[in-house]
């Protein structure tokens, strides 16, 4: 669920880099370089790019802004084209026999069964509608932590490679041990290294 839900889930990271002194104005021309490309009306199997978090089908950002003070908030959607293996599978083994019984064959040749295999994975690839994903962040500057609203690994992973092709920065998910290193003093931290973890049953 994203941040505007009643609940909500979500991940911490700290922002490591420096932004130019123009941050916003840097941050929109990232923003709309990195805005997402629908791929309905195309081939494509993939697409990852920004939109707003109150409407996933605004990619230009008319009708509301993601900066509000200090802070930034914006979606990550993802776009991907995906084939069932069990259906592939279907339609690869029913080719292979119409393509046996035309060559009047027992059995294909490794070579051409690749072929057919490639072939129909791109078939039904064309078919198949781009399913949508949709997560929620909020950047704020004062402290360079971006709150990811979404516990899903694979999820945190985008996230950290298209921040920083968008943005040139760096997130680094903040586990309390990094957070508490962040909010002591030199002498707490020194202690805080020397804490063993305990198993409490």
């Amino acid at each position: 669920m994203g941040f505007l839900s009643g609940s909500a889930s979500f991940v911490r990271f700290g922002v490591e880099g420096e932004l130019p002194e123009n941050a916003l104005e840097h941050i929109a021309e990232r923003v709309m370089a990195f805005s997402f490309r629908d791929i309905d009306d195309t081939y494509d199997e993939y697409s990852i790019g920004w939109v707003s978090v109150l409407n996933m089908f605004d990619s230009e950002f008319e009708y509301a802004s993601y900066a509000a003070g200090d802070y930034i908030t914006l979606s990550l959607r993802v776009d991907e084209r995906k084939v069932s293996p069990a259906i592939l599978k279907k339609f690869v083994m029913k080719e292979e026999e119409r393509v046996k019984q035309e060559k009047q064959v027992p059995k294909l040749g490794r070579a051409l069964k690749v072929e057919i295999k490639e072939r129909i994975h791109t078939e039904l690839m064309r078919k198949a509608i781009p399913i949508p994903t949709v997560y929620d962040l909020c950047w704020s500057f004062s402290d360079s932590t971006v709150f990811f609203f979404t516990t899903n690994k694979k999820a945190h992973g985008l996230l950290e490679d298209f921040f920083n092709d968008s943005f040139g920065l760096l997130l680094r998910q903040q586990i309390p041990y990094i957070v508490a290193e962040q909010m002591l003093d030199e002498e707490k931290v020194e202690t805080l290294a020397r804490i063993n973890p305990e198993v409490f049953v």
